[in-house]
């Protein structure tokens, strides 16, 4: 079976208790991993670099230590870089991997060996209530391809991907918040071929400050990137792409609860 890498990013804000419990939902995947690259994406907090000596003991970690702070999308690429296989494998750090993740993605890469990149479904939850609710994605070419005009068709921690055409594209740009998002418009574009799992494959952590971090100007401003990067692709153009950018960015001035209803009823489905 083919070999894997596990890319993660980790910077000071991150949590020590999210984090040893996303190592050990790695220490207990039924596919053996080859390794792990970890980038500190910058200076990091003693209780962080103590889960990370903790887990390097038990999985086979490669650490990336950058000097300073350069952002999830450069930090992201230098851990690329340093993957030693072509199968690399996406998660967040305050997220937790099931068990049968990387099986199921294996075994769709060996049916389809065309596909690049295999996303899934994600089960997101709270630590108030811990109420789980389902974020699905389109599985289908087809439909990937209805859907990615008008949202990001992929859950970013779910994805595997092909390490030398994601290269080939010149892997991440800096987006704010949207780096992943760019990444798959651009894959799309050069006709990568792209599907995802019907299957839950990680549960992902999801609050109020998630949904802070998707309003306001700052947040209005990518999706303006976002729409400009839509349209020099040509994946969708004139009154049909500026009808979309007006509705992404219109809720995005909402009051944080009223978002928050929206982006539950419709922008995870």
């Amino acid at each position: 079976m083919e070999k894997i890498s596990v890319l993660l990013s980790i910077y000071f804000k991150e949590n020590e208790i999210y984090l040893d419990e996303a190592f050990k939902s790695l220490a207990i995947q039924k596919t053996m991993i080859d390794e792990v690259v970890a980038v500190i994406d910058g200076p990091i907090s003693n209780g962080l670099w103590r889960v990370v000596r903790k887990w390097d003991r038990e999985l086979p970690l490669k650490i990336v230590e950058l000097n300073e702070n350069v952002g999830l999308g450069k930090a992201l690429n230098a851990g690329l870089q340093a993957c030693s296989n072509d199968l690399v494998a996406r998660m967040d750090t305050d997220d937790i991997c099931l068990p049968e993740r990387f099986e199921k993605q294996i075994k769709m890469f060996i049916r389809n060996p065309e596909l690049v990149i295999i996303g899934g479904a994600v089960d997101e939850f709270t630590e108030k209530n811990n109420i789980r609710k389902l974020k699905k994605v389109p599985c289908g070419y087809d439909n990937i391809s209805k859907t990615i005009a008008k949202r990001n068709p992929f859950n970013h921690m779910t994805v595997m991907f092909r390490k030398q055409k994601i290269i080939e594209i010149g892997g991440y740009n800096h987006h704010y918040l949207m780096e992943d998002y760019n990444l798959w418009l651009r894959c799309y574009a050069a006709g990568f071929a792209m599907d995802n799992v019907n299957d839950v494959l990680v549960l992902a952590r999801a609050g109020e400050e998630m949904i802070n971090r998707r309003k306001g100007l700052k947040y209005i401003k990518s999706e303006y990137e976002l729409y400009k990067l839509i349209v020099d692709l040509g994946i969708n153009k004139g009154v049909s792409a500026k009808l979309i950018f007006l509705g992404r960015s219109l809720v995005r001035l909402l009051p944080k609860q009223l978002l928050s209803s929206i982006y539950n009823q419709f922008l995870r489905k």
